[in-house]
């Protein structure tokens, strides 16, 4: 068996099948060109018969793509496979990949023919495509789910009517790893001429096994894995590129196998994909989730400062992103925190620093991110020693086109509730009133800026003010999903230092 696997990237055609992923032809380029770049082998570029933007994409790509081999998808039809033939025959490098299932309940129940029918189908495919193109990719459709013997007798003809893949799809994820194992094995003694051609694997991710399924398969003599970006993909995906490759990287030692990725490319091509769908992976996804070299707890940060290997199995160069992220959070130690009062340019005494930290402890229990802001705040003695005077009880604001802003304010002085209303010519100038008639402290406003510190559309905004008040000036600064409320707290954080002063 030859150690270098081939990775068939199907993103542009079984993953845009993914409800919300669908691209437009220049996406599809766009995706194309970083695929290359990537250095996949084999790019599925669409379904050609299935709509005339998919034509378009298919075409064009194999126009533009010059070291990939590019792929299209077709039926066992004559028709489908003509379409296919049309786009692909302007690539350096083309291949027509026919499909039709082998199971007998899709047999019974979709195709409604019998398993004689299905065979000659296939083997007619294989065959006329034969004529147009060398390089022919024969897939059974749920393989898996097929009687095994059924399947070696279709995988024998086609190679036989010259198919050049053979690809093994667990279509609708059923396969746990042993059994597919097993399942490649017994195609490869039952079926002789399979070492003679590509045998591949496509694996769905249904029962979340779709990348385990896929290394077994390698482990017993498969050749090719078709997979996607991100895992994108029908349902829940398939088998996920990043994933494969990083796999066979990583343990190399025992799987004895490699890919040509570019993996410096990984993480570049997982943030164009999310970029160019909106769907984003999720923050504890392996290799590119934002999580996936992100370290919290203290015990972890400690082992990657003095070494990385401690508690990473791969860099983060090797799949392109600069370096890990140390995460400042409650379960953040101290070795942490003097390295990135260390980035920020404050070299702490350990006096400074146990001091610094007791007050970042503190601080981080009642926070969910601490920021620069903060760790800088906490030298200059102003989280602890400000108490909060005033504090946010409730807030109320009505707004619109044609209405006139008010807002209701109740803040609490120790025991004391205290409520008042006002109107402005925003809703932030009326909360800022509201609060000046209960404090009885007119704080100008020198300055009022805000920016989204998470992404989506429910980020955080975080709010910084500057006001002066009897010759000073003093900075208030929150954060909240609710930017009113993140304005109200922020404004009240100043006008607290104004009364401790």
């Amino acid at each position: 068996m030859d150690n270098r696997i081939i990775i068939f990237d199907t993103t542009l055609r079984d993953g845009e099948q993914s409800p919300g992923c669908s691209m437009t032809v220049e996406q599809k380029i766009q995706m194309a060109e970083q695929l290359e770049r990537l250095n996949v082998d084999v790019i599925e570029a669409g379904f050609p018969i299935a709509s005339d933007g998919d034509f378009e994409a298919v075409k064009k790509i194999s126009q533009q793509i010059k070291e990939c081999t590019i792929a299209a998808l077709a039926r066992t039809k004559k028709e489908d496979i003509d379409r296919a033939w049309e786009a692909l025959k302007y690539a350096r490098k083309p291949r027509i990949h026919t499909f039709v299932a082998t199971s007998d309940i899709h047999l019974e129940h979709k195709l409604r023919k019998t398993r004689e029918e299905v065979l000659s189908m296939a083997v007619e495919a294989v065959k006329y495509a034969k004529t147009l193109t060398n390089n022919v990719e024969f897939s059974a459709e749920d393989a898996v789910r097929s009687d095994i013997d059924y399947l070696c007798e279709v995988i024998g003809a086609v190679i036989e009517a010259g198919a050049t893949v053979v690809n093994i799809p667990d279509t609708v994820g059923y396969s746990i790893p042993n059994e597919f194992g097993e399942m490649i094995a017994t195609i490869r003694r039952k079926v002789p001429a399979v070492d003679n051609i590509i045998l591949s694997v496509h694996c769905h991710n249904d029962l979340g096994l779709a990348v385990a399924n896929s290394i077994a398969a390698i482990q017993n003599g498969a050749g090719q894995i078709e997979c996607t970006v991100n895992g994108i993909g029908e349902r829940a995906g398939n088998a996920s590129l990043e994933e494969i490759v990083m796999v066979l990287r990583t343990r190399k030692d025992f799987l004895n196998c490699e890919t040509d990725v570019v993996t410096t490319e990984i993480y570049r091509t997982s943030r164009l994909l999310t970029n160019l769908t909106g769907m984003y992976v999720q923050r504890n996804k392996a290799i590119v989730g934002e999580n996936a070299f992100a370290h919290e707890a203290g015990i972890h940060q400690d082992g990657v400062i003095k070494n990385s290997k401690t508690y990473e199995i791969m860099s983060p160069q090797s799949i392109g992103i600069p370096e890990s992220v140390l995460v400042l959070g409650k379960h953040s130690g101290r070795h942490a925190l003097a390295k990135r009062y260390a980035e920020l340019g404050y070299k702490l005494s350990n006096e400074e620093l146990n001091e610094a930290y007791k007050r970042f402890t503190d601080l981080a229990d009642k926070k969910k991110s601490i920021y620069d802001a903060d760790l800088i705040a906490i030298l200059q003695d102003e989280i602890q020693t400000i108490p909060e005077t005033f504090v946010l009880e409730k807030l109320q604001v009505i707004s619109g086109s044609h209405l006139t802003p008010t807002a209701s304010v109740k803040l609490r002085r120790g025991e004391k509730l205290m409520e008042d209303s006002s109107i402005g010519d925003g809703p932030v100038d009326a909360v800022y009133k509201a609060i000046d008639r209960i404090t009885k402290i007119n704080g100008k406003l020198m300055s009022y800026s805000i920016k989204g510190v998470t992404t989506g559309k429910d980020a955080m905004g975080e709010v910084l003010v500057q006001i002066e008040c009897n010759g000073s000036s003093y900075v208030g600064r929150s954060a909240s999903t609710d930017i009113i409320e993140a304005s109200a707290k922020a404004y009240l954080n100043a006008i607290n230092k104004a009364v401790y002063k």
